[in-house]
């Protein structure tokens, strides 16, 4: 491959009204000339790299645009992206469980942007996933390079389309940068076809294919970081416990928490966001920017589950580079293995870039102009999307638009206290209730109005099969956003089978967002820092005229309720008594039973519940006497002898026709499980697991797409053989130690 890719760099003779190819700038740019010999270059040269008076006119810019560059740094960054996304596809586009979620026959609710979207059978579904994964190994190895890239692009945009809940700032860069890299001239360097086709072998490419992918490169940090002005981010509610991650260590060594939090975590991400796009710009600040954009990705990859998304934006700095640094990076590798690496040559023109000075007007052909026409459009298109939520009304919620092309990433948390699902009948009027997220695989449609309009629509089809006629369904969502109030999301008394919804108007069943309400998160983190280590708190906000019906659980013997705002009726339903209660007020609650709280003041109320879990504060005081028990046995200060059933504290065995004490297996079970973790907690431990897992993930991948493809080439065998098919590529070695039960006990909050 290197030895043909590295052929002759050849100089085209110029074509009519085209000046001669000047020699190549420092810079890779070529000079100019008529700026006089005399003198050196202007000020905007040196910092742009052109003159702005380029810009003044079309046939100016045309030319500026199709200025020849070198292909490599391209060439790379192709390279680097089809890898990326051929690793890309078992893990988060879900090849490596593909058939839990596109099981034939399968009830499930999904929810595709457009309607008429659906699922294919199984097998094809796998024949689709291996289309895309040879796409992305051939725009990797520049095989067949547009057939690679229609054959990445196109499963990939039907599978982002078939599933919002699947949607994300990243996965939507993923399918603009292929897109990009479609157009582009990104073969010449370092690929196969260059093999095969001596005129594209490193060959020019005309700068337009460095500013478009740059321009969205910069788009996607400065977009962040002007969302990132938001008040929430800015006050330091948006990652308010990202802080405490092990990473901030040594951040937290001079600087407390909070301040860590707001001056790192957010004040931080804030500056590198607005200021990376510009630092990576310009000769002077790159070298910098590379340093703290490179540490900002690597934290990232440890911080979030964001797949690729950290190391592709890594791959993305050699871009604002100079675009023949591989061609450096090859010359310092051994003869013998630059043999078979790409070229250390100057680049040979190309029919699609302009040579000459800027007073050449010939040689403009309709496609350069076309080309340049599409530059200018693409990037005013992305630099207005993140904006137009005025349009699509229909998917705004209490943040706007679908989340994924707003470049709003981890501007908003949300923390889900309950969900409740009611059904009723409409021909008898029988109420019942179901489980959140049945008939589904995603928590995503919690969030999002026309997502619960999808999911109410899909219950109305499924219930009917289990003898519910006519079903209204009701959802009733908590969820607090950025530290503030847990308040509901959706009236709880539309029915959303028969709720209006338009992707162009405003949802009229969605509630308001109680920012004014906002303002009282400082005084709830004062509140919770009063509490003890066993009291916990949850701080609800509630709309005039609704009521919220909560069970205190029996293990939360000491549950509380005192109002902070407005004024509630408290209605005890087993007792049938009402207790009014307003602002500083408060009042105990029975344990094992149902009550409500009735929002009856004009203005939304606001309260609080205070709960100890009495269960699991007493497990935890049970098992401090038996680790205080077994270490005086051992230092010889406990002189009785233990009974048998203690026994096994010291290590001994059960005497026989003992009963196992439950709580010393459960005292014996947490110390098995931290003597694990302790032992697993090397780097070497963490690696193993992780390419141990990564590896039976890609070889069950592997070996399911090959049983797919058998059965769409053969048929399917028999259900026993295709049973143990799938079981073998399941199997994931020797079976790690199983994981200990839950702690019996373990705190939880009221259920609301």
């Amino acid at each position: 491959m290197a030895a043909a890719a590295a052929g002759p760099a050849r100089r085209r003779r110029p074509e009519r009204g085209e000046a001669a190819e000047p020699p190549p700038s420092p810079t890779g740019t070529p000079k100019s000339p008529g700026t006089g010999t005399g003198a050196g270059p202007g000020l905007a040269r040196r910092l742009l790299g052109f003159e702005l008076r380029e810009l003044t006119r079309w046939h100016r810019f045309v030319r500026l645009l199709h200025r020849p560059q070198d292909p490599a740094a391209l060439g790379a960054f192709r390279a680097a992206f089809g890898l990326l996304m051929a690793l890309d596809v078992p893990q988060e586009r879900g090849l490596g469980h593909l058939d839990q979620r596109y099981l034939d026959g399968l009830e499930v609710c999904r929810f595709p942007l457009l309607p008429f979207l659906a699922p294919l059978p199984l097998d094809w579904m796998y024949l689709l996933y291996t289309v895309m994964f040879l796409g992305a190994l051939g725009i990797m190895l520049g095989c067949c390079y547009r057939l690679s890239c229609v054959a990445f692009l196109c499963p990939y945009w039907y599978l982002l389309l078939l599933d919002k809940t699947s949607w994300n700032n990243h996965s939507y860069l993923y399918g603009l940068l292929g897109f990009q890299l479609a157009l582009l001239g990104a073969d010449r360097y370092g690929s196969v076809d260059g093999l095969f086709r001596p005129r594209k072998r490193n060959a020019h490419v005309p700068l337009w294919n460095y500013a478009l992918l740059r321009a969205q490169v910069f788009i996607v940090y400065f977009i962040a970081g002007l969302k990132k002005l938001d008040a929430d981010w800015v006050e330091g509610f948006s990652m308010g416990t990202l802080a405490r991650h092990w990473l901030f260590a040594p951040f937290r060594l001079v600087l407390s928490e909070e301040l860590t939090s707001r001056l790192v975590v957010h004040g931080g991400g804030l500056v590198l966001d607005l200021s990376a796009g510009f630092l990576l710009f310009f000769d002077a600040t790159r070298p910098l920017a590379l340093v703290f954009v490179t540490y900002f990705h690597c934290m990232n990859s440890q911080l979030f589950s964001i797949g690729m998304f950290s190391y592709t934006m890594l791959a993305t700095n050699g871009l604002f580079c100079r675009p023949e640094w591989p061609r450096g990076l090859v010359a310092r590798c051994p003869p013998r293995l630059q043999a078979w690496l790409p070229s250390t040559e100057p680049p040979q023109p190309s029919p699609d870039c302009l040579y000459g000075g800027r007073r050449a007007r010939g040689g403009l052909r309709p496609r350069q102009h076309l080309a340049a026409a599409f530059t200018i459009l693409y990037v005013l298109e992305q630099l207005f999307l993140p904006y137009s939520h005025f349009i699509t009304q229909g998917y705004n919620n209490w943040t706007n638009g679908l989340y994924g092309y707003s470049w709003d990433m981890m501007v908003h948390s949300r923390f889900h206290q309950h969900v409740k699902i009611t059904y009723r009948d409409g021909l008898t009027g029988e109420v019942g209730y179901l489980k959140p997220g049945v008939f589904t695989q995603s928590r995503r449609w919690r969030d999002h109005a026309d997502m619960l309009k999808q999911y109410s629509a899909c219950l109305s089809r499924l219930l009917p099969r289990y003898n519910i006629s006519q079903p209204q369904i009701y959802f009733d969502v908590w969820v607090s956003i950025n530290e503030r109030f847990q308040q509901r999301l959706v009236d709880p008394r539309v029915d959303l089978v028969r709720a209006p919804w338009s992707p162009w108007t405003p949802t009229p069943w969605l509630l308001p967002l109680l920012v004014d309400l906002s303002p009282w998160r400082q005084r709830l983190q004062e509140l919770e820092a009063q509490l003890d280590g066993h009291t916990d708190a949850v701080f609800i906000a509630d709309f005039p005229g609704l009521h919220l019906e909560n069970f205190v659980s029996e293990d939360l013997g000491n549950t509380s309720l005192r109002v902070l705002k407005g004024q509630v009726l408290v209605e005890l339903v087993e007792q049938q008594q009402n207790h009014s209660l307003q602002e500083g007020q408060g009042m105990q609650l029975p344990a094992g039973q149902y009550h409500k709280v009735h929002t009856v003041s004009p203005e939304p109320s606001c309260y609080m519940y205070l709960y100890v879990n009495t269960t699991a504060l007493e497990l935890e005081q049970n098992l401090t006497r038996l680790r205080e028990l077994r270490e005086r046995v051992r230092n010889g200060t406990e002189q009785a002898p233990l009974p048998p059933e203690l026994r096994p504290l010291l290590g001994e065995p059960l005497p026989a026709g003992a009963p196992p004490d439950p709580l010393v297996s459960l005292f014996l079970r947490r110390e098995r499980r931290q003597q694990r973790k302790e032992r697993e907690s090397s780097l070497a431990q963490r690696l193993r697991r992780f390419l141990r897992r990564k590896f039976f993930l890609f070889r069950r991948s592997a070996l399911m797409t090959l049983i797919a493809l058998r059965n769409l080439a053969l048929g399917r065998p028999a259900p026993e053989r295709l049973a143990q098919e799938v079981a073998f590529a399941s199997w994931r070695g020797e079976e790690e130690e199983a994981r200990p039960e839950s702690d019996a006990g373990a705190p939880r909050g009221p259920e609301l």
